[in-house]
């Protein structure tokens, strides 16, 4: 009864309470949904104590043990932090926090002597401190995080210090884009007449190519060291695989990824004929910092050609190495360059530009309705940019639900395509053996609950990828 005399009640309210009334009940349902799938999966966790049958080859009860208790500790994690993020949520909403920090922008703008008809420079300093507010209060988690949780389990590589300024790195630089990008799009907005949408929806889809463009080039390296993959065999493997597929590759990259973390992966960026490849050296056996560590111990001097080494270095090698030998990072590489064949990553970019052109023009259908910003407390002003946020964030939260859902189904269908590809180019083994060895370095956990798994993951749970390479193997 209690859920539906709630929704009587908030039918006869005002305009403004209802549409503040179910923002918030929403917001509270999606959190108690995700709360629900989170505790299954953490029962997951709790009872699969032993590796299970089919699993056998796969996984030793070792890293199956150790991969269970990084996995509970991440679970308990996102547990809390996703609680404070609603509870923070809802009092910044119940509390007035948007328009305070609205006024306290104006107040800012004031002492500086621009007065309220500066919408525009209230607007970025409003971004400002509501940037700086997330970051001061995400950094705790954070912190909490790298410091505690990844350290406990062996990932973390960062110093206090480095992690420190990077935080403030990435801080600054994300100023430096936010708000040069949203001063001109509150501009184009409040300038562009009737048709505003259009070409607000076209300078995003330009912002976004020219930072997918120099995001590489220019952005990565501020934060990573980037080198050119030496001359050598791994190289040329990779040139002769993409030649064979007609991908435009002019450069391919190894990032210092374990400066930060053990973690690894691979990806590919630019546009048309300029392609680059990126392998992180956690991802590559011959450069990864644990493995040289692990030489050092063992008083074995780092050689290229693997040959020689005595029997019992390798063992004592064997256990700890981390990364893929040659023949698993191409066929790792098989499989993004998969993503590139198969126009995944154009069908991706098409859905999110008509998913961006879809909201702006709904944007401009609402942006008139004064009770939306009366729901959140604006009552005498109507900014463009607290529409944007409470249209954006607040009204379409249900249909971003509904969308990233779809997007995550697409996601995984994407994964099991660019396996295919990977495989019709004969890296079957060789992808099967990969996909083992990156989810024993990242700790994965190979069991998951049916439903957590359809809800979040944007990759087939591992045991269904290996299988679907499997029936092909053989051939």
């Amino acid at each position: 009864m209690g859920m539906w005399s709630l929704l009587d009640a908030m039918w006869e309210m005002p305009a403004e309470k209802r549409i503040f009334g179910a923002v918030l009940l929403f917001s509270w349902t999606v959190y108690l949904w995700e709360t629900f799938l989170a505790q299954r999966q953490r029962r997951v966790y709790k009872t699969t104590t032993h590796v299970p049958l089919e699993l056998g080859q796969i996984m030793d009860s070792e890293t199956f043990e150790k991969s269970r208790l990084y996995q509970l500790d991440k679970s308990t994690f996102s547990f809390w932090s996703g609680l404070y993020s609603e509870v923070e949520g809802t009092l910044i909403l119940l509390f007035g926090g948007i328009p305070y920090l609205w006024r306290l922008s104006g107040r800012f703008c004031g002492y500086a002597g621009f007065g309220p008809e500066y919408e525009i420079t209230q607007s970025l300093v409003f971004l400002l401190l509501a940037t700086l507010f997330s970051a001061l209060t995400g950094l705790p988690w954070s912190l909490y995080n790298t410091f505690v949780i990844e350290e406990k389990h062996g990932f973390n590589q960062q110093t206090l210090g480095f992690f420190m300024k990077d935080a403030i790195k990435k801080f600054v630089v994300t100023q430096c884009i936010l708000l040069p990008v949203s001063s001109l799009l509150l501009y184009i907005i409040k300038i562009g007449g009737d048709y505003f949408f259009i070409y607000a929806w076209l300078f995003t889809l330009v912002v976004s190519l020219v930072l997918v463009t120099i995001y590489a080039d220019y952005i990565a390296p501020l934060f990573d060291k980037f080198t050119p993959l030496p001359e050598g065999k791994l190289k040329q493997e990779i040139e002769v695989m993409a030649k064979s597929i007609d991908f435009p590759l002019t450069k391919v990259y190894v990032v210092e990824g374990s400066k930060r973390s053990s973690h690894s992966n691979a990806y590919f960026y630019g546009f048309f004929k300029n392609k680059r490849i990126v392998l992180f050296d956690t991802l590559l056996e011959e450069y990864s910092v644990l493995n040289k560590d692990i030489q050092e111990e063992s008083g074995m001097e780092p050689r290229n050609d693997g040959e020689g080494d005595s029997e019992e270095i390798k063992a004592k090698v064997k256990n700890k190495k981390q990364g893929c030998k040659n023949e698993e990072v191409l066929a790792v590489l098989g499989h993004e360059l998969g993503h590139w064949k198969l126009g995944h990553t154009v069908k991706n970019i098409i859905i999110s530009q008509m998913n961006s052109f879809l909201c702006f023009f709904l944007f401009a259908v609402l942006i008139g309705r004064k009770e939306l910003f009366v729901a959140f407390g604006f009552n005498d002003s109507q900014p463009t940019l607290i529409g944007l946020l409470i249209i954006f964030q607040f009204i379409f939260s249900p249909y971003n639900e509904v969308l990233s859902f779809c997007l995550t189904v697409l996601s995984r269908r994407f994964e099991f395509q660019a396996d295919a590809f990977a495989k019709k180019l004969g890296k079957a083994k060789d992808l099967y053996s990969a996909l083992i060895k990156l989810n024993k370095d990242n700790l994965g956990f190979p069991v998951s609950d049916w439903l957590f798994s359809m809800w979040h993951y944007s990759h087939p749970p591992l045991l269904e990828r290996l299988q679907a390479l499997k029936n092909s193997k053989q051939d």
